[in-house]
């Protein structure tokens, strides 16, 4: 059992290593803000962190709460020797660091079985996706890993090029802004290793897209793709190099960045985009959707003869047509008309020129938005827990990763900095609330008696702003919503109305003469915790609706690019209900979000960017000033000092300080509560200085832990260093003592085990073991297998046995969940077909589809009508009239009650599975089957006689579905069917040289079928 003030390094050796900070604190300051005397003092808290910064040391604790100050340069502190340094070592063992944070979250993961959470904030440039990295690389290196894992591990550390290529930016502040608010969970299973992994993301900023400011651009992907693409692509895609070319490109006017270099990323992300395990074509459909958004920026307008709005730039138009694989005509319609609905009826009317600009920027946002949605789920699919090698997920242990915005205060604030700053809110607020908790937690599970801390509550901010019916996202919707002229002024007005007088809320209308001064009027002001922020009204009511006209819908949900017909479903445009707004979908998530954040013991980064031009060594107070007020660090150590500043477990306290006491020098003996009690009273500590818990000692102020080191430092020469050693040998004849019984046993080895053989046997038995260890059969194909002595014979042959089976179950647990369905399918079709039906080698070699339909082949009509019945199947099929066998071309859809057969838009039958009596096919070549029906109700049509070229896979499926796999009949020769009730027809089948359908004699139905030969 390891003492918890003790840490083995890497070299093996034991050394003391708690708090060795206190003894430099004049030069670094404290390592822990806690600790510092004057803990009110701002001033304070900066010079402390100025004097670590100027010594390379970037990270501080509250408590805790992990500070970091981005150093803007490579530091030699994150190498696997660094990460083997931090683990396994308590929080406050050696100075602090990312990993000590990432590792403390990992143990108590593992031993307390507590899902746990890292909350990274800060604003732009501050580093904070860099420390998600490095707490994922942490992970990644130490936690115990196989084949599988390593994988899980690669894609999740992979997944962090693909979202910054289409999630990130180069804003004013930072050169790699994340536009988006992502969380990630990182299951792990029983042993601690990594199993699954799970992503959210949140207000990705899509006005990027069509929109940036002055030295800005828009997200990494595009220039990524002009750069380093290929020629043969950016012809594919009709592109040029030149990013001036392009209008969503130049609006920022920084196409290049001397930090960045696109082409080398390109080759990054295409590579992660491999690793995560995207298809090629894939691929080439996500680019094509990037490629479309700049053709699409590129396409203009202007007015016809007749006045009307037309599209003047038609060969953009047709590339965006092309590569969202849409109808070119279609797609101009609809980005120059609107299709209203007014009494069950459909309009269409034309758009004015400024309409027509801002519905192809709303397309634009929509795809964009909606791409990047679908890339964070097919992540997600390639990182979740696999139940089928796991079993299930309930037994794992999660740790989240919270990488979101921090509170944002720019030159003009508009409806993206007031959802991230009520974030921000909401976030300070179970920030406060949990480390309330947590400090209560522990004072009573120590006896320690909780006082009361006094603290700003900002809840009434967060009412002022998600209230219902008065807050201000409330009165937003109710205005985007309100029938007449409504506008960001009326907006404005409303909010006059409803929240003037509220403390923390005022607009130029409403301001005294000096705030007034300060203000816009077309401003209101919130007073958030961390300060005061201006927000322009502009723009709010269009971001808070986010519409798409209907009619772009519809056509991009008819696209032939797989990715946008499946973020543009046909449902969306069949629900008649109108979609939430930006601002309430916005804070649905971050209610989930904060669920999800309070069911976990919490972790916290506070990131600070020392300067503006991210120079190194550079540290300005006024921003630093800044940072730590809008990150309510000040606040956050007033309440983590409110009652002891310093707290440590018994053992680690007395491990440290026992030199100071004759009683408990070098070694004491007693009960370690007695100990550090005997310890403070040689040392004087008086009753206000100190509380005992059950297994911490509680110290109020920094000033007596310092003169107690101080102390320590003092005595330290008296002591001088301890040496830990090994005795030596003294016996000579200890050699003999162990070769003796060895050379004794070998003599009797063939005996029955005795004294005399013992120490051998028991020494071969321990070397094969040893040995079979290192060479255990790693397939179940392989057959070789050590040689066991005499002694082992029976049980090597059940550890082959038992290792054997064990493979086995492995491998089955490996296989990938559309592998299974396969397979159980396959098996289900061998149970029929095997041996009986001519094409059924062939036909079971094949892979067998979800669907041969796609979606867009099954008209909406149909799908409307079928409602809450999904389609889980479709196939084309010819279908024979019961009476003179003409043939019409069908479609049959599976669902997981019914099948039914479809003529274009309309269902023409529908065949319930329950009364579905039995499957009848040909043991021939054909692809003829008769689904047999209840014939006893005159209104019943008969039994069902269908062609189908996939035959073996369609009877299958339905007999699977159906449950009637045992109802399903091969017939040599003929098969008979009835028309109607009390009438039979016959369908007759023979081999021939190629497959016929043809009435026949006496009015049967004549199929012939090729002859297969099967090999």
């Amino acid at each position: 059992m390891r003492y918890q003030g003790r840490e083995v390094d890497v070299e093996g050796r034991v050394r003391l290593v708690m708090e060795s900070a206190l003894t430099a604190r004049d030069r670094v300051g404290v390592q822990d803000f806690v600790l510092l005397e004057n803990y009110n003092s701002e001033a304070a808290f900066i010079e402390n962190l100025r004097r670590r910064f100027g010594e390379g040391l970037i990270y501080t604790y509250i408590g805790s709460v992990l500070v970091s100050v981005n150093p803007y340069k490579e530091l030699e502190i994150y190498s696997k020797q660094q990460m083997e340094r931090y683990r396994g070592v308590s929080f406050y063992e050696i100075s602090p660091h990312i990993y000590a944070l990432s590792d403390t979250a990992y143990r108590a993961m593992r031993t307390e079985r507590k899902d746990q959470c890292i909350m990274i904030s800060g604003e732009s440039g501050a580093g904070k996706t860099e420390a998600s990295k490095k707490i994922l690389l942490y992970y990644a290196v130490t936690c115990p890993i196989n084949a599988h894992m390593a994988t899980l591990g690669d894609r999740l550390l992979q997944s962090n090029p693909v979202l910054e290529a289409f999630g990130n930016a180069k804003t004013f502040r930072n050169d790699n802004s994340s536009r988006f608010g992502k969380y990630m969970g990182v299951q792990f299973d029983f042993r601690g290793a990594p199993v699954g992994g799970h992503i959210l993301n949140y207000l990705l900023e899509k006005s990027r897209v069509v929109h940036q400011n002055h030295g800005e651009r828009n997200f990494h992907i595009f220039y990524q793709l002009l750069d380093g693409g290929d020629d043969n692509l950016l012809t594919t895609l009709a592109l040029q190099r030149n990013p001036q070319n392009y209008s969503y490109l130049v609006k920022g006017n920084c196409p290049r960045l001397s930090s960045v270099s696109d082409k080398n990323n390109w080759k990054v992300v295409m590579k992660a985009l491999s690793v995560i395990g995207f298809a090629e074509e894939e691929v080439q459909k996500l680019l094509s959707i990037i490629a479309g958004v700049l053709h699409l920026g590129n396409t203009q307008f202007g007015e016809g003869e007749e006045g009307e709005t037309c599209i003047t730039t038609e060969t953009h138009a047709t590339n965006v047509a092309k590569l969202l694989g849409v109808d070119v005509s279609a797609l101009g319609e609809a980005l120059t008309h609107k299709k209203l609905t007014a009494k069950g009826e459909e309009m269409i009317t034309p758009l004015n020129f400024e309409q027509a600009m801002s519905a192809r920027d709303a397309l634009a946002k929509a795809v964009y938005g909606r791409t990047f949605t679908w890339l964070v789920e097919k992540i997600n699919q390639s990182v979740a827990l696999q139940e089928e090698i796991y079993h299930s997920g309930k037994g794992c242990s999660v740790i989240g990763l919270l990488d979101i915005y921090g509170f944002e205060v720019l030159q003009h604030n508009s409806f993206e900095q007031f959802c991230i700053n009520y974030c921000n809110e909401k976030l300070q607020q179970l920030f406060i609330e949990l480390t309330l908790r947590s400090e209560q937690e522990e004072y009573e599970a120590e006896g320690i008696a909780w006082e009361t801390v006094q603290y700003f509550d900002n809840k009434i901010i967060c009412d002022l702003i998600e209230e219902k019916h008065k807050g201000i996202i409330s009165t937003l919707d109710e205005e985007c919503l309100r029938p007449g002229e409504t506008c960001d002024a009326s907006f404005l007005e409303k909010l006059e109305d409803t929240l003037g007088g509220h403390p923390h809320f005022v607009t130029h209308k409403l301001a005294n003469g000096k705030t007034r001064k300060a203000m816009g009027r077309e401003e209101f002001r919130l007073l958030h915790y961390a300060g005061e922020v201006n927000y322009n009204v502009n723009g709010f009511l269009d971001k808070n609706n986010d519409l798409l006209n209907r009619n772009l819908k519809e056509v991009m949900c008819q696209s032939h690019n797989q990715i946008v017909s499946y973020c543009f479903r046909r449902e969306e445009v069949m629900d008649q209900k109108r979609p939430e707004m930006a601002a309430t979908q916005f804070k649905n998530n971050l209610m989930k979000l904060m669920e999800i954040l309070g069911s976990k013991e919490p972790s916290y980064v506070r990131c600070l960017k020392p300067n503006d031009a991210k120079q190194p060594g550079r540290f300005d107070e006024v921003l630093i000033r800044h940072q730590v007020k809008y990150l309510g660090l000040m606040e956050n150590l007033r309440v983590r000092r409110a009652g002891f500043a310093y707290r440590r477990r018994f053992e680690a306290f007395l491990q440290r300080y026992k030199p100071l006491c004759p009683e408990t020098w070098p070694n004491w003996h007693g009960r370690l509560a007695d100990g550090v009690s005997t310890l403070v009273n040689h040392l004087g500590y008086k009753a206000e200085e100190y509380k005992l818990g059950r297994s911490k000692i509680f110290i109020r102020f920094p000033k007596t832990l310092f003169t107690t080191e101080d102390a320590l430092q003092a005595k330290k020469p008296e002591i001088g260093e301890c040496k830990n050693g090994f005795p030596e040998w003294r016996c000579k004849g200890r050699l003999l003592v162990i070769i003796l019984p060895f050379i004794k046993g070998f003599i009797y080895r063939h005996e029955d085990y005795c004294p005399e053989n013992e120490y051998f046997l028991d020494h071969v038995r321990y070397s094969f073991l040893k040995n079979l260890r290192k060479n255990l059969p790693r397939s179940v194909l392989d057959k070789t297998w050590p040689t066991p002595p005499p002694s082992l014979v029976e049980a090597s042959e059940n550890l082959w046995r038992m290792h054997m089976r064990n493979m086995v179950v492995k491998y089955c647990k490996r296989v990938q969940p559309e592998w299974r369905k396969q397979m159980i399918q396959k098996v289900a079709a061998s149970e029929i077909f095997k041996d009986q039906k001519d094409s059924y080698p062939q036909g079971v070699g094949r892979l067998f589809l979800d669907s041969r339909l796609e979606r867009e082949q099954i008209n909406l009509k149909v799908v409307q009508t079928l409602g809450s019945d999904k389609v889980q199947y479709g196939v084309p099929v010819v279908k024979y009239d019961r009476r003179g066998f003409k043939p019409r071309p069908r479609q049959l859809l599976l669902t997981n009650t019914f099948a039914v057969l479809v003529d274009k838009t309309k269902i023409k039958q529908r065949i319930d599975y329950a009364a579905l009596r039995g499957i009848s096919v040909s043991s021939l070549s054909d692809g003829m089957f008769v689904l047999h029906m209840p014939n006893e109700d005159n209104k019943q049509k008969g039994d069902v006689v269908l062609h189908c070229d996939h035959v073996i896979e369609l009877v299958t499926k339905l007999a699977m579905m159906a449950s009637k796999v045992n109802y399903v009949n091969i017939n040599p020769g003929s098969i008979t069917f009835a028309v109607a009730r009390g009438k039979e027809g016959i369908i007759d089948f023979v081999r021939g040289s190629e497959l016929k359908v043809a009435k026949g004699k006496r009015g049967h139905l004549l199929v012939i079928a090729p002859q297969i030969n099967n090999i």
